[in-house]
Formats: structure tokens, sequence, C-alpha cells
């Protein structure tokens, strides 16, 4: 299980009123979704930053699609 840290987090009422409103969701749960975007978006611009930058060798497309359906290198 991953550990909790509880918080106190100063915010404009119409912020996180407006975001529950978005979530429809509790002020705790509405904060975790705001922080998981928040990494999500972070993730998907260093994916970005390696666009044309990784060499599969050899492997043609239609080699990387049949190991993604067995399985990767499971027998």
């Amino acid at each position: 299980m991953t550990a909790l840290r509880k918080i106190t987090v100063h915010l404009p009422s119409d912020l996180i009123e407006g975001a529950q409103a978005a979530t429809g969701a509790g002020v705790t749960e509405t904060v975790r979704q705001g922080l998981e975007k928040l990494r999500r978006e972070q993730f998907y611009r260093q994916m970005k930053a390696l666009r044309g930058k990784v060499d599969f060798g050899d492997l043609s497309l239609d080699e990387l699609r049949e190991d993604k359906d067995h399985g990767g290198d499971q027998p």
C-alpha cells in the first residue's frame, strides 16, 4: 500500500468548488485527481521528448505487435 501524507492546503474557495463540480467528488478525491493529472502530463511530456530518439534496431512494426500479442518474453 502507498504511504499516505496528511497535509494542510490553503486554496481559493472558488477554485476547489469548481474542481469539485468537475469531478463530482469530495475535496480529498478532487485534489488527488488533480495531482495524478499533473503527474500524467509530466510523463507524457517526457515521452514526447523521446519521440524519434528510441532505436528499435531491426524490429519491424509487425514484430513488435506480435511480441505484444504473445505476452512479451513469455513462452
